[in-house]
């Protein structure tokens, strides 16, 4: 909030500062101007320069000295009226001094009430005359000292007017804000006290949220992208060793480039939330029969799915869990074990429903119950998260030289009728 602030004040202090060194500047000019062009009507230096020395030490008692006046009406008002005073005697001395004399347009604001139109009359008669040179000697002068007055009046006048209207938006608006930030404060601080369970609850759900959400698209990314690259690689290695071979070379190509239709449809999916496609067209037990066979005949390892009990629908994130589980258990097959055969058993019981992966492969130590990822990756990590988030378990039993056997089990939450 702070910083905010401090930022949205930032072109203000420069403009306090620009308004406060305008006036030297512009006497500067005019005194330059007048000591190296002097007009044939110019009064000598040594007259005008103690009224420059005043106009100076007038600006810097009142503009420099204190600034804290800038928002007092009254010593404003003193202040502009004296500095037309000087503005007026420096231009009928030289005109050099229009340039001086233009800071009555940025002062004209300070004055209160209409009273700052009228500054901006007088700041356009002075610059007027200090843009005809000086003030008209003849008749036929004064015609063209009004045309330069108008002139001057019109433009400033049109300038400063809409500075003046921008200026008090400015004002409404920080005041607004104000009023809207001590409001909030005042809510922020009923709240804190009134409810603060409340909050901290609301500020655990979205945490919770937010990092199921991160769990969520980690355990697509790897279910999608991160299994039809591995398997993508894998072909393509197969791939590389069959090159003699055509028929054999050919068929891992094919494999390759279907993993990676099948792997940028499902990403697709995944980000938009949307259950994987073997679920959109067909019943969990016929989804996993598809997907034993699809694995079957990219890999060349008999696998073979089987259903015990009742099927029925289940809710689409169980389903969605078990489908996912039994990718990832033959990724983990094809990746690690160098089986010679797979099954897979889903079994459907009256409150839960089980799905078992066994094959015959090398195996591994579990290390007393904590299997960590052999290659390092997400694998099982992601399968345990996907079973204990909808209330389930996941078990893996296995040893070095007997194969492995997943087991995931969740609770049968019943889902609509196909």
């Amino acid at each position: 909030m702070t910083s905010s602030v401090e930022t949205g004040d930032r072109p203000q202090i420069w403009q306090e500062r620009l308004y406060r060194v305008l006036p030297f500047g512009g006497l500067a000019v005019g005194t330059l101007l007048a000591t190296l062009a002097p007009t044939p009507r110019s009064l000598p230096l040594t007259v005008v320069l103690p009224v420059v020395g005043a106009a100076a030490c007038w600006v810097a008692w009142f503009v420099t000295l204190h600034p804290d006046w800038h928002d007092r009406r009254g010593p404003m008002a003193f202040f502009y009226v004296g500095l037309l005073g000087f503005a007026t005697t420096l231009v009928i001395a030289s005109p050099w001094y229009g340039f001086f004399a233009w800071v009555g347009f940025v002062y004209a604001f300070f004055l209160p009430g209409r009273w700052p139109m009228a500054g901006v009359t007088v700041t356009a008669a002075l610059l007027g005359t200090s843009q005809s040179g000086g003030l008209p000697s003849i008749s036929s002068h004064w015609l063209v000292w009004l045309v330069m007055v108008l002139f001057n009046l019109v433009v400033a006048g049109g300038v400063s007017w809409f500075a003046f209207v921008a200026e008090r938006e400015g004002e409404k608006r920080k005041r607004l804000v104000a009023e809207l930030t001590d409001a909030n404060a005042r809510l922020a601080e009923t709240v804190r006290e009134n409810e603060g369970l409340h909050a901290q609850l609301i500020t655990q759900a979205r945490e919770a949220g937010v990092l199921d959400e991160r769990q969520r698209m980690a355990r697509e990314i790897h279910d999608t992208l991160a299994q039809g690259l591995t398997g993508i690689i894998t072909q393509l290695e197969a791939a590389e060793q069959s090159r003699n071979r055509s028929a054999d070379w050919q068929r891992h190509v094919d494999n390759a480039l279907d993993l990676a239709r099948e792997s940028l449809t499902e990403a697709r999916r995944s980000v938009r939330a949307v259950r994987p496609e073997p679920l959109e067209t067909a019943r969990l037990p016929d989804a996993l029969a598809e997907l034993g066979g699809r694995w079957s005949a990219r890999h060349g390892v008999a696998a073979s799915v089987s259903t015990t009990g009742t099927p029925r629908p289940l809710h689409p994130e169980i389903e969605v869990t078990l489908l996912r589980a039994a990718q990832e258990a033959l990724a983990n097959v094809a990746r690690h074990a160098a089986a010679s055969r797979v099954g897979l058993t889903l079994s459907y019981m009256s409150d839960v429903v089980t799905l078992d992966v066994r094959d015959d492969g090398s195996g591994f130590d579990v290390g007393g119950g904590v299997e960590p990822d052999r290659d390092g990756g997400y694998g099982l990590t992601a399968m345990r998260q996907r079973v204990t988030r909808v209330g389930g378990r996941l078990a893996v039993e296995s040893e070095p030289g007997t194969g492995t056997a997943v087991s995931a089990s969740v609770p049968a939450l019943p889902g609509a009728a196909a």
